[in-house]
């Protein structure tokens, strides 16, 4: 990784917002299902394919993991993509959407980016770089997790309810709830954005996918905070995940993990 290739996510991300731009909340917004019945939209194939012919110029020795036109993250250098995360709130208006965009070495994250031009937000990372946002194309500020050290006193957040019933377990997700401050849904790929701010202090997910969370690995460990699967390991690959500030992982880990 070098901080070219950071310049080059970020590069991605603009053409990427220039197209989602110009399809939020469009009248001819074209939405089809996929076979697991999620949408999925004329803007989420045209930015992955834009992504892709960006990357197969810049970088023809790269592989590419999307979430619309498949791939798998291996050995070397693989660039991995959600055109649009939050695509359900994207064809229904809502603004928390983003584009994800992560470069993977070797099973590895090491730059990431997460870009919501709805919200007017851009938030990036790269190893050894720190992790930072900007707000409405304004200057670039550093981030970082918060310092709260008591779940008593933490900020937490998921996505759907439903997801801990069918993937995980409800109650177990709701003993963590019981033993936090407050609790909201952020969902998606906000909550976790969210923690890297310091803004909450835990987000967790039952069900993900690899495109979902690559890019918000690097983000939360370079401002700071853990991520894992709910299995306390820090892959983005696990199927789930928890991120925090990092001195509330283990209590939270203890309240979600099964057996």
């Amino acid at each position: 990784m070098s901080s070219d290739d950071l310049t080059f996510a970020l590069r991605l991300a603009d053409a990427a917002d220039a197209i989602t731009r110009a399809r939020f909340q469009a009248h001819d917004l074209v939405v089809e299902r996929k076979p697991d019945r999620s949408p999925v939209t004329d803007a989420d194939t045209a930015v992955e394919d834009a992504v892709r012919a960006l990357l197969a110029g810049a970088h023809p020795g790269d592989t590419v993991a999307g979430e619309e036109r498949g791939g798998v993250v291996g050995a070397g250098r693989t660039w991995v993509l959600d055109p649009i995360d939050g695509t359900k709130n994207f064809l229904r208006g809502v603004p928390a959407w983003a584009t994800l965009i992560a470069l993977v070495v070797d099973g590895s994250p090491v730059v990431g980016v997460v870009s919501a031009p709805a919200l007017d937000r851009r938030w990036w990372a790269a190893k050894g770089l720190g992790a930072w946002v900007s707000r409405a194309g304004g200057e670039p500020q550093r981030i970082a997790v918060s310092g709260v050290r008591s779940l008593e006193d933490a900020y937490l957040s998921t996505t759907h309810l439903g997801s801990w019933v069918e993937h995980h377990s409800r109650e177990r997700y709701l003993s963590l709830v019981d033993a936090c401050w407050e609790s909201r849904a952020f969902g998606d790929f906000w909550q976790h954005c969210l923690v890297a701010e310091g803004a909450i202090d835990l987000a967790a997910e039952a069900i993900v996918n690899p495109w979902d969370v690559a890019p918000l690995q690097i983000l939360v460990e370079e401002a700071g905070g853990k991520f894992t699967d709910l299995g306390g390991l820090p892959r983005f690959d696990g199927g789930s995940v928890l991120t925090s500030n990092g001195h509330l992982h283990a209590a939270a880990l203890g309240l979600l993990q099964l057996g």
